[in-house]
């Protein structure tokens, strides 16, 4: 296979911009706190594993605090705000994330992994996009079709993953401060520190005090503020499992939930599809963000007559994507998110060594700290292979074909998930065909990974339920609103 005829120097983006304290307290009631129990965890750089800081566990009474605070704010401010003047301080948020969205990127990028242009490019100019966008919406949800007059919820309690820390805060926040709501939201472990600086922003644009409050901790921080009687509604984002156990106990509490859960996306490639193009969209599929994406084009279905030439192109493809620091502005692929993730996409792909399937992987050379996994991709897999039934969560694409446009549809709706699924072709016609038979929140046609604020976001079956983003993202703020 031939090699790349261009060398890439380095071209590292500098950390000097971002000021990362040693250790952080909470975000109560528009003022940093300390926690009860003086708990703290130390946050470090997947690519190198540098500890970045301290951060703190957050306790029971921690968000007993935080959800009283936005429960003051909610019924002596931000309820009785109108909401031309709710829209206000969202755009002031959005304006402050735009002038700060270097820093934004390079604190992202260090406690992600993800490469400095995915966080540049994509996370931080979409998180802004967010809040610019809901902002139009706070005096005009009478227009929405959501009934007249509509009411928020009170007291929203969210919940967010490690794999798009700022973008996911932005999802949340914004429809949920547009539609009336006061918040308290909890970050991932290990990827907490762009959620502290967004808190600086809403103190830099004065938004009230105890409209967003902002609380660090594992796992027993978030289910005492899914459990907390003060909460009115649940929203989040992260696995299926995690989703079922929040389901289940809110199920007789009375809460409004939405849930963002898992997926195990097709990417369906029909014979008449552009194969150059089909082969750029696969890549981004399943290598942006290192496969740490919950709609991820992860399943590779192509129709048997053309998956040779695809393959061979896609090996080319692959052989081109540059592994390594990802401060650095020419790295494709970075670094795996934490130790318990890789241990997760070794194991996955072990079993589809054992189970039968071929494993390839283009030669590149790997750091020798922190957590990485070279692209890869599986042949020979069948609809059993753990690997096609499991979300990996890691750059791994397991790879499936199929005779007849049928059997495509069958073979990719065959998954208990439902969250996105891609079509390649140049027939509109086969296209809108395939579009109605998928059983997918979001499907893209001759593209992949392109989100937009105005568009909404979700699922079906065990990939949760509700709506993120547009019109019909506002819904779940709203009581009643269907």
């Amino acid at each position: 296979m031939d090699k790349n005829p261009f060398e890439y120097a380095p071209a590292p983006e500098s950390r000097a911009l971002v000021s990362i304290k040693g250790q952080y307290g909470l975000f109560i009631n528009g003022a940093w706190v300390e926690p009860k129990t003086k708990d703290k965890f130390s946050t470090i750089n997947p690519a190198n594993e540098e500890v970045l800081s301290k951060i703190s566990q957050a306790s029971d009474s921690d968000v007993d605090r935080a959800v009283k605070a936005a429960r003051a704010a909610y019924l002596k401010t931000w309820s009785k705000m109108p909401g031309k003047e709710r829209g206000k301080y969202l755009f002031r948020i959005a304006r402050i994330m735009q002038e700060r969205a270097r820093e934004f990127a390079v604190l992202e990028t260090l406690d992600n992994g993800k490469p400095i242009r995915e966080s540049r490019d994509v996370d931080v100019p979409l998180a802004a996009a967010h809040f610019f966008y809901h902002a139009g919406w706070a005096d005009k949800l009478d227009h929405a079709g959501l009934g007249i007059n509509p009411k928020p919820h009170g007291v929203v309690g969210q919940i967010i993953p490690w794999n798009f820390p700022l973008l996911m805060l932005a999802w949340k926040i914004a429809p949920a401060l547009a539609t009336g709501n006061t918040v308290v939201l909890k970050p991932a472990e290990t990827t907490s520190l762009t959620a502290l600086l967004f808190a600086e922003v809403c103190q830099q644009a004065e938004l009230p005090a105890g409209v967003v409050n902002i609380i660090t901790g594992d796992g027993a921080t978030g289910a005492a503020l899914v459990n907390h009687p003060g909460i009115d509604k649940i929203a989040f984002t992260g696995s299926t499992e995690v989703g079922k156990l929040i389901a289940r106990s809110i199920a007789i509490s009375g809460k409004s939930a939405t849930l963002e859960l898992g997926g195990k996306a097709a990417n369906i490639v029909f014979e008449d599809a552009p194969i150059d193009e089909a082969v750029e969209g696969i890549v981004n599929g399943i290598f942006f963000n290192q496969g740490h994406v919950c709609c991820a084009g992860s399943r590779l279905i192509v129709q048997e007559n053309i998956y040779d030439d695809l393959l061979v192109k896609l090996k080319r493809r692959m052989s081109l994507i540059r592994v390594g620091d990802p401060l650095d502005k020419n790295t494709d692929l970075g670094a795996i998110n934490s130790a318990a993730q890789l241990a997760k996409i070794k194991e996955l792909s072990a079993s589809g060594d054992t189970e039968g399937a071929f494993r390839w992987s283009p030669d590149c050379q790997l750091p020798s700290k922190g957590f990485w996994f070279a692209p890869t991709i599986f042949t020979g897999v069948t609809q059993s292979h753990r690997i096609a039934r499991e979300e990996i969560f890691g750059p791994v694409l397991s790879v499936l074909t199929f005779r007849t446009p049928q059997e495509a549809i069958e073979k990719a709706n065959n998954t208990p998930y439902g969250l996105s699924a891609g079509i390649w072709s140049e027939k509109g016609s086969r296209i809108l065909w395939a579009s109605k038979a998928l059983k997918a929140g979001v499907i893209w046609a001759n593209t992949f990974n392109k989100f937009d604020p105005a568009s909404p976001f979700g699922g079906y079956k065990e990939s949760g339920w509700g709506r993120e983003g547009g019109r019909h993202g506002l819904a779940p703020y709203l009581k009643g609103a269907k």
